[in-house]
């Protein structure tokens, strides 16, 4: 059986990149535990960025490095009903004003991140949070041994 090895993809540009970074560590530094970049759900879209605290709870922060960047996404919203907490992380530099005032909110940079805004808590339906919890496993697990995640 020959399995195809792939590097851990990575978002598109060295502004999300830094962003991503300051997310990974802020919840190692304030949940201990880490998270995984580009999770793709059942939907066959990725999220930018998935974990899991302590409590058990799937955030979802996506990640937008710009305001075309936030401009050309009109598919935010359908990760709400893949978390129970959903956020955005930007720079210091992005308009947060744009931003929707009922999802959380985050400023980041490579160093750490710092919450601005707490995401509303809404509750998974047990199946689909199995559903969720599963597939982030799985792509953790590809990850770590160097292999493709399998498809959604």
């Amino acid at each position: 059986m020959s399995q195809s090895l792939s590097p851990i993809p990575q978002l598109p540009t060295e502004p999300a990149r830094r962003i991503l970074r300051g997310m990974q560590r802020y919840f190692l530094e304030c949940y201990g535990v880490g998270g995984v970049p580009e999770v793709t759900l059942a939907t066959g879209r990725r999220v930018d960025f998935m974990a899991v605290d302590r409590k058990g709870l799937i955030w979802v922060i996506e990640i937008k490095s710009c305001l075309a960047d936030y401009r050309a996404d009109a598919k935010w919203q359908t990760y709400l009903e893949y978390c129970d907490r959903f956020a955005f992380a930007v720079d210091e530099a992005f308009p947060q004003e744009v931003l929707p005032p009922e999802v959380g909110l985050f400023i980041a940079d490579p160093h750490g991140a710092d919450c601005l805004r707490d995401p509303v808590h809404s509750e998974l339906a047990g199946a689909r949070r199995k559903a969720v919890m599963l597939r982030y496993a799985l792509t953790a697990a590809a990850r770590l041994t160097g292999v493709d995640a399998p498809p959604p």
